[in-house]
């Protein structure tokens, strides 16, 4: 099966949040839901501080917390590896929301269900990239194969000190980290 996945370069990103905003204009999502979150991080200890930012949407796990969750059989990996949702077929329950340790399924209050990023799906089948990749002016994220954007970014990791271990789930996302995000002995500070 092909897998495909994101990778996020944190040198790159100024934190500006125009995939959030992308995503969130694209999936019409109420002001207290974003399906892509932009985190920033203060690390170090003066005079040694550095600042990254992380952006993260659903990871589409080999492995999903949020699949074995549902009882409803709403969520599922699709042919492409990717993680989607049937929303006729989620009762709201949100077990989903409570399992995923990456934060990614989302309750929508309005339509009592749960729904999250699925790599825009239909834009791709109409042959573009998900919002959240051609909306990135500093172009930070890319999405594709997960061998093709490994051979591209061999340094890129799976998690981060700040992330949930990779092993937990198997996240398709690649970071490609900055000095400031790969330090061991930081305590890390959300802004």
């Amino acid at each position: 099966m092909t897998q495909y996945g994101f990778y996020f370069d944190s040198s790159h990103c100024t934190g500006c949040k125009t995939c959030v905003m992308a995503c969130k204009d694209k999936n019409d999502l109420p002001a207290d839901v974003n399906f892509r979150r932009v985190t920033t991080f203060e690390t170090g200890e003066y005079p040694n501080v550095r600042m990254y930012h992380l952006s993260l949407a659903c990871n589409h796990c080999e492995n999903p917390a949020c699949v074995r969750a549902c009882s409803s059989g709403a969520l599922f990996v699709d042919d492409d590896g990717t993680v989607q949702h049937d929303d006729e077929a989620c009762i709201g329950c949100q077990t989903c929301v409570n399992s995923c340790p990456y934060g990614a399924p989302q309750f929508i209050e309005e339509d009592k269900i749960v729904q999250k990023c699925d790599t825009c799906r239909a834009l791709r089948e109409a042959g573009h990239e998900p919002v959240c990749v051609e909306a990135c002016p500093m172009r930070a994220i890319e999405f594709g194969e997960m061998d093709d954007l490994r051979a591209a970014h061999p340094d890129a990791v799976s998690e981060l000190p700040c992330t949930e271990p990779a092993a937990t789930t198997t996240p398709n996302i690649l970071i490609g980290a900055s000095r400031g995000a790969l330090l061991e002995d930081f305590n890390p500070v959300v802004l």
